[in-house]
């Protein structure tokens, strides 16, 4: 730190994170202190959608479950140190939301985003509201399982509200009703320039004007613990809920240790999200041919980037593998398909047919002898298609949000679980010819207790701040590109 640098280290404080991801979630403490942040895991447990009344749905009412399971250990955990615990942040994946009552009560288990059910309705909504038009307001890449979307499925949403995830699991530990805003800006109802919902389009829709509870910032406090949760739980009562980057990746992406601007960033896990970090939203038609989204980041800047596909290919992969008697362990596959020469067949990693599980080794095969290809069943042979194939949409989309936005990319930061992949990471810079900084892999949860522990003020300063010390205690691994010469991706790109 320099002279000019605010001490972002000045005190200390135990937080609890909750991060829940697609296949699994976790309950983690994180500790402030002079060292940096510190992340201790006190309880995990599997996720994942189940076909429930013959749709694709969460078992929410058992991830809040194992929530409360994983505060009490927390709590225990703290109580045997001598700590406090001073509040909790919740973040999952976006889009998805439970309907409740006016008594609070759930109508029914959450849908899944990878339910087909929305196939239907997206013609419905766009005789309605015309894309370029909801691109103009919202900057969101159409996806066909965006929240505006279900909701056209719908068909009983009087006298009700809807809660996205976090939303949701805040509500049941606090009984405040709150959206918070990065979430709300995946909606397709949201207006991205004036931070606010977009009345006109829940007008449109025939939706109601309340459906979604008043907009909270991250920082905010959303309420304090019930009565009924803190002796659940072993917390205090007065304990706070504080609104983080509730949607993942807005946590994530406060966390990647950049420490000079004109970096690109890759949240990789289940979903890819690649993108840049702007002040404005990019709201032209080239944007929005281009399918790129402005989501709301922490600080109210905004995240331009693009779903991508993700390791999602290659853990459904893995689970139909396994189900057939073959059985690869991780290691031993990344290594075998490293050893595959470059230049094998490529797919579409944001084509719609990967969407949904079940059989993925098979439909990725159809998809390269569609193409005029051939890929052998040869589990490294598919597992190296795989991650070439992310690596070479990461490179076209970057590219294309340094065109459309007219900002320089210098340096690729990976983080997320894809960080921990070896071959990907490396893939990835030979791909864009950029440096790629991998790690932490933890950046969510690290994004999540960074934000409340300046919300309580054991730490300070701004976003570029709290990045600081995140790249001054995380371990990270730099890939240079293997085949060609450093360039850098915008206007003064070589």
């Amino acid at each position: 730190m320099n002279a000019n640098t605010p001490d972002t280290r000045a005190a200390g404080g135990v937080f609890a994170a909750v991060d829940i991801g697609a296949s699994s979630g976790r309950v983690i403490l994180g500790r402030t202190g002079p060292g940096g942040p510190a992340l201790e895991t006190v309880h995990r447990f599997p996720n994942g959608v189940r076909e429930i009344d013959g749709a694709l749905r969460w078992d929410l009412r058992g991830i809040f479950d194992e929530v409360l399971t994983g505060l009490s250990l927390a709590a225990a955990r703290t109580a045997e140190g001598g700590e406090r615990i001073v509040s909790i942040g919740i973040d999952t994946w976006a889009v998805d939301y439970g309907l409740i009552d006016a008594d609070g009560a759930m109508a029914a288990l959450p849908h899944s985003y990878r339910d087909g059910r929305t196939a239907a309705v997206v013609p419905l909504v766009h005789e309605k509201l015309a894309e370029a038009a909801l691109y103009a307001t919202t900057g969101l890449q159409h996806l066909p399982f965006n929240t505006l979307y279900q909701l056209a499925c719908e068909s009983e949403l009087a006298g009700r509200q809807a809660l996205l995830i976090p939303d949701l699991l805040a509500f049941w530990l606090t009984g405040k009703r709150r959206t918070e805003e990065t979430n709300a800006s995946t909606t397709g109802l949201f207006d991205a320039v004036a931070g606010e919902w977009a009345p006109e389009f829940l007008s449109a829709l025939g939706l109601p004007a309340n459906l979604f509870p008043e907009l909270i910032a991250p920082g905010q406090t959303v309420g304090v613990l019930l009565p009924a949760v803190a002796e659940r739980t072993g917390l205090p009562a007065g304990t706070p809920v504080v609104a983080v980057g509730s949607h993942d990746t807005a946590s994530a992406v406060a966390a990647v240790p950049a420490l000079q601007p004109g970096f690109a960033y890759i949240s990789s896990g289940t979903w890819s999200l690649a993108g840049i970090e702007l002040a404005q939203p990019v709201l032209t038609e080239a944007s929005r041919s281009a399918n790129f989204t402005n989501e709301r980041g922490v600080d109210a800047t905004i995240r331009y980037l693009r779903n991508v596909g993700g390791l999602w290919l290659l853990s459904e992969s893995m689970r139909t593998w396994t189900e057939a008697g073959v059985d690869p362990e991780l290691p031993d596959l990344l290594a075998a398909a490293a050893q595959l020469p470059p230049g094998g067949p490529l797919i579409d990693v944001d084509a719609d047919e990967f969407i949904a599980p079940g059989q993925m080794p098979g439909r990725i095969r159809a998809a390269v002898t569609a193409s005029g290809g051939v890929l052998p069943e040869d589990p490294a042979a598919v597992t190296r298609c795989i991650l070439d194939s992310l690596a070479a949409a990461y490179a076209r989309t970057l590219s294309r949000a340094a065109e459309l936005s007219g900002q320089d990319i210098d340096v690729v930061h990976i983080v997320g679980g894809g960080s921990q992949n070896s071959l990907l990471c490396q893939l990835t810079a030979d791909a864009t010819g950029l440096p790629v900084i991998a790690g932490p892999v933890e950046a969510t949860a690290l994004g999540n207790v960074l934000v409340q522990a300046r919300a309580a003020g054991a730490v300070s300063g701004s976003l570029a701040d709290l990045r600081r010390l995140v790249a001054e205690s995380s371990p990270t691994v730099t890939y240079r590109p293997a085949a060609r010469p450093l360039r850098r991706f915008g206007s003064r790109a070589g």
